[in-house]
């Protein structure tokens, strides 16, 4: 048995009907030319009727709130479902079935994870290349459509099924979810994969081996908390030291919003595709990260939602960025803490949102590469002690720490296959919280960034509009560096 981390443990204080704790994704692939109409089936029999039991982590069960242990037994009719969705298909169909999964709690008394397969998508080619003459920012109106290049014939759509994969957050961080993916998954269009999803590890017991967490002794979790206390009091008086330096982020900082208030168990879930390409040309140009024009992009996007919503704070919203303290090629457990990102929302300027976000990003990444893994989780629970709290009674849902949650999960950079099928687009779905009504998570594949947005579908009006918002902030913020350069 395997003690659950304190941020584990966290995980399940916070659980509650209308909060469950889980992530999930969303998994499209192509089915094979050569295959038969019988594809999808034949993998839904095979999954039904596997005896291979499942590997770590799909076999663990939390017993006591107190530790990680293995299943004497797993039900696979109790996790595994198969769906056709009725016609007409569509993936707003496909998206509405995710959201009503995803609003679902696992139940603690089996592995706190479900596999979904689902037919009946419509298969399309959302391609979102740059417009060759881009636009001035104030071209731009508030739900213009991203330009599709023309093209005297349309290919062919493939012919696809989707995946939803959902698994306990005290189980998996996003870093942790994506290795699982990687390493189920084959490389290699040609092989031929028996094992159901839950199982597949079994065809390399070395990348099993890896991914399974060290188990630690009692006395070594005392003497590593115990060596954390100096370097993180060190770090709290240098926070002291730095509240005016540009990109400080407090946590007393962050405005009432639209986006902070109760929620109900009612799920929304959106997707969305853009080339990374159009990503790594803006990170070049600017010198800044990727993942600095990716929060700009969202912080556009928030912007001009919460202004068409009458709704904008005057202040900047605050986002919550997850950032991975995972050392070991583990795939276990939830090894991250969180950076405060000042979105810059209330500057019109695209440059000036940038300049916020790269600045307290900066002074974040700073900070925690100075603390190991130990010293920087009793740093955050210290900085964010009162968050906590307010989080796990829900006192004041409207006065938060941070407005929103946005994530980055490096993904797989190599052509990934499940028994010849591609995988096309993976989407994450993450977890939201009272007072924490909206959450982003966006993964990169291959040459593609994939946007997966999860948010109360009962208390954020017009919420679906931020996805065309998504792609008109990434044309201003393209519009305005090439009259920049001009």
């Amino acid at each position: 048995m395997r003690i659950l981390s304190l941020v584990e443990q966290l995980f399940f204080l916070l659980e509650k009907h209308k909060q469950p704790m889980h992530v999930g994704g969303l998994f499209l692939f192509d089915i094979p030319d050569n295959s038969d109409n019988n594809f999808v089936a034949d993998l839904v029999r095979q999954m039904r009727s596997s005896t291979t039991p499942p590997t770590f982590p799909f076999d663990q069960v939390v017993h006591n709130q107190t530790f990680w242990k293995s299943a004497d037994k797993v039900d696979i009719h109790y996790h595994f479902h198969h769906m056709v969705l009725p016609k007409p298909y569509s993936k707003q169909a496909l998206y509405s079935y995710v959201s009503d999964v995803h609003a679902n709690m696992l139940d603690k008394g089996y592995p706190l994870w479900e596999c979904h397969i689902i037919e009946g998508i419509e298969a399309d080619h959302v391609d979102v290349i740059a417009p060759s003459k881009p636009l001035h920012p104030n071209q731009l109106p508030i739900n213009q459509a991203e330009p599709k290049p023309k093209s005297s014939q349309k290919p062919a759509p493939k012919k696809q099924f989707a995946l939803y994969f959902k698994i306990h957050h005290a189980l998996v961080d996003g870093v942790a979810a994506m290795r699982l993916v990687e390493r189920s998954l084959s490389a290699s269009q040609h092989e031929v994969m028996s094992l159901p999803p839950w199982a597949l590890m079994r065809r390399d017991k070395k990348h099993l081996a890896a991914l399974t967490p060290q188990k630690r002794s009692v006395s070594g979790i005392v003497k590593e908390q115990v060596g954390s206390i100096k370097p993180v009091f060190t770090e709290l008086k240098n926070g002291l030291r730095q509240r005016t330096d540009p990109g400080h982020v407090s946590t007393l900082q962050a405005p009432s919003s639209l986006l902070n208030q109760r929620i109900s168990n009612s799920r929304i879930f959106m997707a969305h595709t853009f080339h990374l390409s159009r990503f790594k040309s803006l990170a070049q140009q600017l010198d800044v990260s990727i993942n600095d024009v990716a929060l700009a992009v969202c912080s556009g996007a928030l912007r001009s939602y919460l202004i068409s919503e009458n709704a904008l704070p005057k202040e900047p919203l605050v986002a919550f960025v997850p950032v991975s303290l995972r050392k070991d090629q583990s795939a276990s457990g939830n090894q991250t803490s969180l950076v405060l990102c000042d979105l810059g929302t209330d500057q019109a300027s695209p440059k000036q949102r940038l300049q916020a976000i790269h600045d307290s990003m900066t002074i974040g990444k700073d900070k925690f590469g100075r603390l190991d893994q130990a010293q920087v989780i009793n740093y955050s629970a210290i900085t964010y002690a009162w968050e906590g709290v307010n989080l796990l009674t829900g006192a004041y849902p409207k006065k938060q720490a941070f407005n929103i949650l946005i994530s980055n999960v490096p993904g797989p950079k190599q052509q990934l296959y499940w028994d010849g099928a591609a995988l096309s687009a993976l989407y994450p779905a993450s977890v939201v919280f009272d007072g924490q009504a909206l959450n982003i998570t966006f993964t990169s594949y291959l040459n593609q960034v994939h946007f997966g947005i999860i948010g109360c579908g009962k208390n954020l009006p017009n919420i679906q509009n931020l996805v065309p918002l998504l792609e008109q902030a990434l044309l201003v913020l393209e519009a305005d560096s090439k009259e920049r350069s001009t």
